[in-house]
């Protein structure tokens, strides 16, 4: 029941008496509510319940190898001497993440822009769901098709990038082949982030007020000056929130790296150098291979992978929620 009161008093003076007003909410209502509010508090203690088994039967690796666990690398868990840590996978997850990044975000913005303001309204639904259905392609295809296509086609500009800058030292090799390479696994994992990022990225672009659009273009500016001054800044909170749910994607992919990445425990600068190794391909090629310590050390490093994606996500989901029209918007 919600009480209304009238600001007038009664003709007698007394105060006035209070309307009730039935709150005539219907029983699917009820229903609906209560269920969406269920699965939203389960998947809250689902995700805390994973990271509680991660914790809990990863700790005794922590508690053997102590904080060597993050700056080690390597994976020996058999025999008297262990010696076991994830310091070059931390490493080599956060640079293919970056080199993602820089591959697939600005295509993706770009398809997004194309989508939404381009593309044909005739071909628009087709394309769109091309994009979307793109993100669900196995992670296994892209790594096989990286393996026996990418390869060899893309080989070539890693070359020519190491042999024209390698006065650079993040592009100096020092072994003839490039093929297995944090870059080549980077490209791939930018390719399996752009559906992400452009669907989400389309989806924040439509909604862009189709006054301020048409009051930018009745001035005398241009499609693409009306991109630039309206579009853009009113989904720059969505844009961010998309490259990071790529982020996200990238920082924990593992067979499509797995496939295309020769591992290897070295730090090095040299990202067109062959060999590394990232935390979700570390734990999928090493899982059931070191007795139970080694077990116990996959799933903690499962934890810090856990933890990374998770933080990823919620910055990314708060960014993408207070995305809203008007700030920044110049005409």
């Amino acid at each position: 029941m919600v009480a209304i009161t009238s600001g007038l008093n009664t003709p007698d003076g007394s105060a006035p008496t209070p309307i009730s007003v039935p709150n005539d909410r219907r029983r699917s209502d009820r229903v609906f509510r209560g269920t969406a509010r269920a699965t939203g508090y389960a998947t809250l203690v689902l995700l805390f319940l994973i990271g509680l088994f991660l914790l809990i039967y990863g700790f005794p690796a922590f508690h053997v190898a102590g904080f060597r666990f993050f700056t080690t690398s390597g994976f020996s868990t058999v025999g008297k001497v262990t010696h076991f840590g994830v310091a070059a996978s931390l490493y080599g997850t956060v640079v293919v993440a970056i080199v993602a990044l820089c591959v697939g975000a600005p295509i993706g913005i770009a398809t997004a822009l194309f989508l939404s303001e381009y593309c044909p309204r005739r071909l628009r639904p087709t394309l769109i769901a091309f994009v979307d259905l793109a993100a669900a392609i196995p992670s296994v295809i892209y790594g096989f098709w990286a393996l026996a296509e990418m390869q060899t086609n893309v080989v070539g500009v890693a070359g020519f990038i190491a042999r024209h800058f390698s006065w650079i030292p993040l592009f100096k090799v020092t072994s003839p082949t490039v093929e297995d390479s944090l870059f080549m696994a980077g490209l791939v994992v930018g390719i399996m982030i752009v559906p992400i990022v452009a669907s989400v990225s389309r989806e924040v672009f439509s909604l862009t007020p189709p006054g301020e659009k048409e009051g930018a273009l009745a001035l005398g500016a241009t499609r693409s000056s009306m991109i630039r001054r309206v579009v853009l800044p009113f989904g720059r909170g969505g844009m961010i929130g998309a490259v990071m749910l790529g982020l996200g994607r990238a920082l924990g992919e593992t067979v499509a790296v797995a496939i295309i990445l020769s591992e290897s425990f070295f730090i090095s600068p040299h990202i067109l150098q062959t060999g590394g190794s990232t935390v979700a391909a570390f734990i999928a090629l090493h899982f059931g291979s070191g007795g139970k310590l080694g077990t116990q050390a996959l799933l903690f490093a499962g934890l810090v992978l856990f933890a990374m994606t998770l933080v990823i996500n919620l910055i990314a989901s708060e960014i993408v929620s207070r995305s809203r029209s008007g700030s920044g918007v110049e005409l």
